[in-house]
């Protein structure tokens, strides 16, 4: 069984950027590109990867992210529409698997983590960015309805699009796979063929602008100390390296 350590925590998320570019840096060889699956695409790619040869696939069952994705940076060398949990990749097809957000979103979570184990060549990692259930943000989005995330992010962080195809939040299902006992529980299931390498919380998380911004993380802190602590103030997301 994988001991739970203490949380080490990301300051800021030029930090997190670099912390994963390294571990996919890693994975680079000088006479054949990396295959790089990111898994749920959406509209961004936050990670500067010069100076090393790469194919880049991105898979998203959202027609509108794809197509967004397509029109501003135009840097996927392949798209597919379709589900995570019944697409078929082939086995020992990619060196990194990059999930962001994605899993919290998805019912049947767990299988697609054993998709992910499927696809990934041996020696590859998978590298998930999760909210943390036991984190107050965390918890707050778990039990709440959709109709809230969707009023939280358009008139409380000004996103006018929130809710639209192609943007977020999209409804969340939090299957027990997606939160620090759920992830070790999957490495230890899977009998010693994926690795757990490396697990990071994010400290610099605060929504919001002004006193908007102040004003959620004064009730994230009195939250916190009501639930004798069991749940955090101090980190909102999770960040997970897993070996195979």
């Amino acid at each position: 069984m994988i001991k739970k350590k203490k949380l080490n925590l990301i300051n800021n998320q030029k930090q997190e950027i670099k912390i994963i570019e390294n571990f996919i840096r890693e994975k680079a060889s000088s006479d054949k590109p990396l295959n790089i699956l990111e898994a749920g695409c959406g509209t961004s790619w936050p990670f500067n990867l010069d100076r090393i040869q790469y194919i880049l696939t991105g898979v998203d069952m959202d027609k509108r992210a794809l197509e967004i994705r397509k029109n501003t940076l135009d840097d996927l060398n392949e798209t597919i529409e379709g589900d995570l949990c019944s697409i078929k990749l082939g086995k020992n097809t990619y060196d990194v698997i990059y999930c962001s957000f994605v899993l919290e979103h998805i019912k049947n979570a767990d299988k697609v983590m054993r998709n992910f184990v499927k696809w990934l060549k041996p020696d590859g990692i998978i590298i998930i960015k999760i909210p943390d259930p036991y984190s107050v943000h965390g918890y707050i989005t778990r039990i709440t309805p959709h109709w809230f995330h969707v009023f939280y992010y358009r008139f409380i962080l000004g996103k006018k699009d929130a809710g639209k195809p192609g943007h977020n939040p999209y409804p969340t299902h939090y299957h027990s796979i997606v939160s620090r006992k759920g992830i070790r529980k999957f490495c230890n299931d899977m009998n010693s063929s994926i690795e757990l390498i490396a697990e990071y919380g994010d400290e610099y998380y605060r929504p919001g602008k002004g006193i908007v911004k102040v004003l959620l993380s004064v009730i994230k802190k009195v939250i916190s100390i009501i639930s004798l602590g069991k749940l955090s103030s101090k980190h909102t997301n999770l960040l997970y390296v897993l070996r195979k």
